[in-house]
């Protein structure tokens, strides 16, 4: 069995966790892989729903505010972590594309190192290329084997930035526990009852910054007020959840539920994914919408021109006037979606996740015909 570390920095309540929860859970069904999990933190929701087949180590760099103590400490740990853990795996992913940490131990444990990205880097820094470039730079991106982008829009946006890396880029898309999904969807709960006034949901983390929850507030105030009949049903926590409860104290048809370890009950019994971000990397909840027959109104992000629009939902401006028209047109005319199959989608994924594993051998083959 081929030994696989993942380094990420904790298990809390996000996309990018139940991403990473979906690729550990497929892996070891393969019967193919050994699992590793190294955390900053062992902390978060999600540890409890780890196979206990998973092995998980820890490696924590100190915060001490005294530089040249701090300094020493994270160096020996360095040291210690090389003496036990270089180059012991078949093959290493450093998850959290955003860790320092991280990506020092996904790049120690194997010689096939890989970097999965999971966001859109150049629009979370404001268009800035200087900061986008020494972003990865920090994180020593030259020294990995494959760059993995779960969007093709930011693998082409670093590609034109890093055109020297170009052959080490891969598009992969994330896996989808699809069966889980609908196992989930059928548990009852009593907070989101079907009605026939149509249901938008949003899950997400309470964040402006990237999620911009006001577009949605704003929009279902004019939308009240042009007299439509509709419900909002808000998933997820975050810093900036108090300000939206507050913005929209007097809006009765939005519904805030907090943190749902199962957000598919709720889904179910919506009409509607609403997303309005800023930017995203590639959002797992769309490939859950779609698995429930939830068809899909977003802002122009990611893939969502490629994947999304004409086939499974509506696509509009990156806007606060294009979240509104988006559920306008939603509630005035629906949207028939296509038919989609997870298990094609994800057999896709299998098939780009089976070469990324075997990087390193698949490069000997190569080397070796070169060679004859």
């Amino acid at each position: 069995m081929k030994k696989i570390l993942i380094s990420t920095h904790s298990l809390k309540i996000g996309g990018i966790e139940k991403a990473l929860l979906n690729l550990i859970y497929t892996l070891l069904s393969t019967k193919q892989y050994e699992v590793t999990l190294c955390l900053e933190k062992k902390e978060g929701e999600f540890l409890k729903m780890l196979p206990p087949a998973v092995k998980i180590i820890t490696y924590e760099v100190s915060s001490l505010a005294l530089g040249p103590i701090r300094k020493t400490i994270n160096l020996n740990k360095q040291l210690a972590f090389k003496k036990e853990y270089e180059n012991k795996f078949d093959a290493s992913i450093c998850y959290a594309t955003y860790s320092n940490p991280c990506s020092f131990v996904a790049r120690t444990a194997s010689q096939n190192s890989i970097l999965w990205v999971h966001n859109d880097y150049l629009e979370f820094y404001g268009g800035d290329v200087i900061k986008y470039k020494r972003f990865y730079n920090e994180l020593k991106v030259d020294e990995y084997k494959k760059i993995v982008f779960v969007s093709e829009k930011d693998r082409k946006v670093f590609a034109s930035l890093f055109p020297n890396l170009l052959p080490r880029l891969v598009r992969c898309n994330n896996l989808l526990d699809f069966n889980d999904v609908r196992r989930k969807a059928a548990e009852p709960q009593n907070e989101l009852v079907r009605s026939n006034i149509p249901t938008f949901i949003t899950v997400c983390r309470m964040d402006e910054a990237q999620k911009k929850i006001s577009r949605i507030i704003e929009a279902t105030r004019r939308l009240c007020q042009e007299g439509y009949k509709f419900r909002v049903a808000i998933l997820g926590d975050g810093p900036d959840m108090e300000q939206y409860k507050e913005h929209s104290q007097n809006l009765p048809n939005i519904h805030f539920f907090g943190s749902k370890m199962n957000p598919y009950q709720y889904m179910a019994q919506s009409t509607a994914l609403l997303m309005s971000s800023q930017y995203e990397g590639y959002p797992v909840v769309w490939l859950e919408a779609l698995t429930l027959g939830l068809p899909i109104v977003t802002t122009d992000v990611s893939d969502a021109k490629s994947d999304v629009e004409g086939k499974y939902g509506i696509v509009v401006e990156n806007s606060d006037t294009g979240v509104l028209i988006g559920m306008r047109q939603f509630l005035q005319q629906g949207f028939r979606m296509q038919p989609f199959s997870p298990e094609a989608y994800n057999q896709n994924v299998l098939n780009t996740l089976a070469a990324l594993m075997n990087s390193n051998e698949n490069d000997k083959k190569e080397e070796e015909i070169v060679s004859e």
